[in-house]
């Protein structure tokens, strides 16, 4: 895979039809997968090395964004979002690798403006359940 243009990572959240639309004017984004470890090491593991359990730890997702909004409907809508603690179906699609897509909470939204310059927002999304890869 050659090197991918930034803009092309895309944000979507589910439109409550079934389908999904692109997160206002998104400028910076990043999504993130964790998995904590579930350490198992006891005075009998082999050089005092330390043992993991496989497969055991909590994984989870984490997306953020900044950017500014391109109209009033995705402004309240996210807001609204944050402010009921829903928990909305959003998608993550990496061009040229594949779409992440399954359920997430807001977990932060932040406004800030520069004097001469537009609005802008910041938010932040965690992972509520089980998500599902399909490869391009």
């Amino acid at each position: 895979m050659g090197a991918q243009a930034g803009k092309d990572l895309l944000i979507r959240a589910g439109d409550g039809a079934g389908g999904f639309v692109a997160v206002a004017g998104l400028r910076a984004r990043q999504f993130t997968l964790n998995a904590e470890a579930v350490d198992t090491t006891n005075a009998d593991s082999a050089g005092r090395w330390r043992e993991l359990l496989a497969g055991a730890g909590v994984r989870r997702a984490a997306i953020s964004g900044s950017g500014v909004f391109r109209d009033q409907a995705s402004d309240l809508r996210l807001r609204q979002a944050f402010f009921d603690g829903a928990i909305l179906p959003f998608q993550v699609v990496v061009p040229a690798f594949g779409t992440m897509e399954g359920p997430f909470q807001i977990a932060s939204l932040e406004y800030r403006g520069d004097h001469a310059g537009e609005v802008t927002f910041d938010m932040s999304l965690e992972s509520a359940g089980a998500l599902t890869f399909t490869a391009l």
